[in-house]
């Protein structure tokens, strides 16, 4: 396994999935039940979703792109040289990976380690500021 010291550009590092935020939905909706049935049903459901996606969905960080794979196949490849920004949203919590491309945006729900994710975004596609974090 390698540690977030020991990166280097050249290596291709898979994230290791994080069933965090579909344990809290899980968890929290029987709680939320008590209070509101409607609502408790849908998170439910998003967080069951949530943790067959992170069992299936993986990214792997490339010396030139971020790849997205469904088990062993490649679903989309994201080159950094098209990325125009990225942040991770709630630092107490990572909750949600965003980046902007130059054609398009895209949100992630944080279902991989947020330390390793964030190490390789700093690494792969270093922010211009800190002013650009949330």
């Amino acid at each position: 396994m390698t540690t977030t010291a020991t990166i280097e550009s050249t290596e291709t590092i898979e994230l290791t999935p994080s069933y965090k935020l579909p344990l809290v939905l899980v968890i929290s909706a029987p709680v939320l039940a008590l209070v509101q049935v409607w609502l408790s049903l849908p998170i439910a459901l998003v967080g069951l979703f949530l943790m067959f996606q992170t069992a299936r969905i993986r990214l792997l960080f490339t010396p030139t792109a971020m790849d997205v794979y469904s088990t062993s196949t490649l679903i989309r490849s994201f080159p950094y040289r098209d990325w125009q920004n990225w942040r991770i949203f709630w630092n107490p919590v990572p909750i949600l990976f965003y980046f902007k491309e130059v054609k398009s945006i895209h949100f992630l729900p944080i279902l991989f380690d947020p330390k390793m994710l964030r190490t390789c975004l700093e690494q792969r596609y270093p922010l211009k500021s800190s002013a650009d974090e949330l």
